[in-house]
């Protein structure tokens, strides 16, 4: 059980710029996490990675971070979480130079993955801080509602961020920026946020961390390997030990009494159902967005800045909805709420869909702001409703499961949202037959090595596979979003909330 110290008085702009030092540092997680997608061309012709590299330098960060989230959140309550972000943050910024100046994909990939294990280290700590500084229930609405913000508007912001730093610089300058960002976030969390911790946290349990791992890896593994080798034993192999994993991890914290996971949360339907609703929304969301961006460069023939600005309004809109999410939240509920906006991602990501095929930019700009509003209330309304969702005690583990359930839709959604995106790319194509080997391999992994290395004559039939392949996968992620905002509307509580 967690138990929250209590947070000493504090008034004014002081709280508030605490505030903003916790959400900067899940801000730039959530940049980081979707920053890449534009530096692609560019890091592709400088590394010269293969579609299987590429995929697991987009998502391996995403599933470092969610398989170690609830150990480290489970660390955190007993070295101080305010002491674990500062060791995150520093180790962060760290990684961020090791992947910067990365000579080869493989040093990419690892430094990704240590990039992934630091920010382990500050995602269960930022919520729980949030909680403690703001202890009174209205105005802890009002910070978790920018605190989301930052993390739906910092996934969006990653693009334009991007397109910025490679008008001017080398790819790696996405991975340099973070260091002067998490230097500002480490002096603010010294000076501004207090020392919060569970007095009487329990004995830590090394072999539920390690299956807490064993459950994620093998499975995702699994899906990638189907997807560019082919269903096989050894794809049958791993996913049965993910599953294996996952049910020794489930009985194991069913007999410890003190649990990294209190699986008896699962049991209330409110908490399952946003979970499961909140994952398959970031799952939608990320892995279609890793691809819109290469759409925009290698398609619509944008640079990596004007691309970005082209991705505008979908971070706007994703940052405006927090002015008018409480007041949504108070007159529908939490439930109706988070269904809502769903519902209305899934409309926003349809319209994306037809504005792929058509020629204008109108069509796109619409989709986005409405995707950027949907996913922007959905945050709000989903940590809202598993906060509220379990007593006060079990919090901690409720917003641990609950940041676990992102990354793991984010990194899902970039492999099997990924994976569905060059199988339809591929389907796509026109006869390769007649073409060296060389050149077909080049035109059929992407649509990246298509524009660099594969014949120029087959460059529009390669552009127009990509942009079918992204209007099926569009709507395919708006139907999840459907069965998501159901699910949300008709399983988690409405109760009307008070007005702030």
């Amino acid at each position: 059980m967690t138990v929250e110290t209590a947070a000493p008085e504090r008034v004014g702009a002081r709280r508030w710029a605490a505030l903003a030092a916790l959400t900067l540092a899940v801000t730039l997680l959530a940049v980081d996490g979707t920053v890449l997608a534009l530096a692609v061309p560019a890091l592709m012709a400088d590394l010269a990675p293969t579609g299987n590299q590429l995929l697991w330098i987009g998502d391996v960060y995403s599933f470092a971070l969610a398989g170690l989230l609830i150990s480290m959140g489970t660390l955190a309550d007993r070295i101080g979480r305010r002491k674990l972000l500062l060791f995150g943050v520093a180790g962060f910024g760290v990684a961020s130079l090791l992947a910067a100046f990365a000579p080869s994909a493989g040093w990419l990939i690892a430094a990704r993955v240590l990039l992934g294990v630091a920010g382990a280290t500050l995602m269960p700590s930022t919520l729980s801080l949030v909680r403690n500084l703001f202890p009174e229930p209205r105005l802890r609405t009002r910070a978790i509602a920018v605190w989301s913000a930052g993390a739906s508007g910092g996934a969006a912001l990653g693009p334009l961020v991007g397109g910025l730093l490679l008008e001017h610089f080398w790819w790696g300058s996405v991975f340099v920026i973070n260091v002067p960002i998490m230097l500002l976030v480490l002096l603010g969390v010294a000076f501004l946020v207090p020392e919060s911790r569970d007095p009487a946290p329990g004995r830590f349990d090394p072999l539920s961390a390690l299956l807490s791992v064993a459950a994620i890896v093998p499975f995702v593994w699994a899906v990638k390997h189907t997807a560019h080798e082919g269903l096989d034993v050894t794809a049958l192999a791993a996913a049965a030990a993910g599953v294996a994993g996952a049910i020794w991890f489930v009985r194991r914290q069913r007999r410890l009494a003190s649990p990294l996971v209190d699986v008896t949360l699962f049991a209330r339907p409110a908490f399952s159902g946003t979970v499961v609703a909140s994952m398959i929304a970031i799952f939608a969301f990320s892995g279609l967005l890793f691809f819109f961006s290469q759409y925009l460069q290698l398609v619509r023939g944008y640079s990596p800045l004007e691309a970005g600005l082209r991705e505008m309004p979908l971070t706007i809109a994703s940052i405006v909805v927090v002015v008018v999410a409480v007041r949504v939240m108070s007159r529908l509920g939490v439930g109706r709420a988070l269904g809502a906006a769903l519902l209305t991602t899934a409309a926003g990501l349809a319209v994306l869909a037809v504005g792929e095929g058509l020629t204008g930019y109108t069509v796109l700009a619409l989709g986005l702001i409405v995707v950027g509003f949907g996913v922007g209330l959905a945050f709000t309304a989903a940590t809202d409703a598993v906060l509220a969702a379990v007593p006060p005690a079990r919090a901690g583990a409720a917003s641990a499961i609950s940041e676990m359930a992102y990354e793991l839709g984010v990194a899902l959604g970039i492999a099997l949202l990924g994976t569905l995106q060059t199988l339809l790319y591929r389907r796509a194509l026109p006869d390769l037959s007649a073409l060296p080997a060389g050149s077909r391999e080049a035109v059929s992994e992407s649509l990246a090595t298509a524009v660099q290395s594969g014949p120029a004559s087959l460059r529009p039939a390669a552009q127009d596979a990509f942009s079918q392949a992204m209007q099926s996968t569009s709507f395919v992620a708006a139907v999840l979003l459907l069965v998501a905002g159901v699910l949300a509307w008709r399983v988690v509580p409405s109760e009307p909330q008070p007005r702030i």
